[in-house]
């Protein structure tokens, strides 16, 4: 429903800071790069509250982490540090606690120096090509069936969410 339902043309990387849950997960997933701080968690903290992920966040967790391990955090909802994400392929690196920012912005430039219509060639095929499914009609389908449980689930959960249940990653 936000900027991960867009497809750009060039590379954009993630910086995770802190918490990367259920909506903050999905736009990092939209991201073809993410680095992590040290102490960053991670996880689909929306499943506790009945809210499914629909800016493609059951499209694009097994395409990166694989079908298996997508499914242990898509229905269990717990939660990964940022070293179990560099091991399960959910993030590219991990760096020290205030510091991810600097290797964002110095992997963008470093990327930008390379040749751009080969790597967004490739980059863009990759993407394609990388399942039977293209991301756009993906989203519309995950999208499909994941809006009628807004209502039903989603909208009490939020409202749990916002008076403060589930902060900090408790259940």
């Amino acid at each position: 429903m936000g900027p991960s339902r867009m497809f750009l043309s060039k590379p954009v990387i993630a910086a995770i800071s802190g918490y990367a849950v259920a909506g903050g997960l999905e736009l990092a997933l939209w991201c073809d790069l993410r680095i992590a701080e040290e102490n960053a968690i991670l996880g689909v903290f929306c499943r506790r509250f009945g809210v499914p992920l629909i800016d493609g966040g059951t499209i694009r967790l097994p395409r990166i982490i694989g079908l298996g391990r997508a499914l242990d955090l898509i229905l269990t909802g717990r939660s990964v540090t940022a070293k179990e994400a560099l091991d399960i392929g959910l993030v590219n690196r991990v760096v020290p606690e205030g510091t991810v920012r600097s290797h964002a912005v110095a992997l963008a430039l470093e990327l930008s120096q390379l040749p751009q219509e080969c790597m967004r060639i490739d980059r863009f095929s990759v993407l394609n090509n990388s399942s039977m499914a293209s991301i756009p009609q993906a989203l519309i389908n995950e999208y499909s069936m994941g809006v009628s449980v807004v209502d039903r689930e989603g909208v009490k959960g939020a409202k749990a969410f916002k008076e403060g249940q589930g902060r900090h990653g408790a259940i």
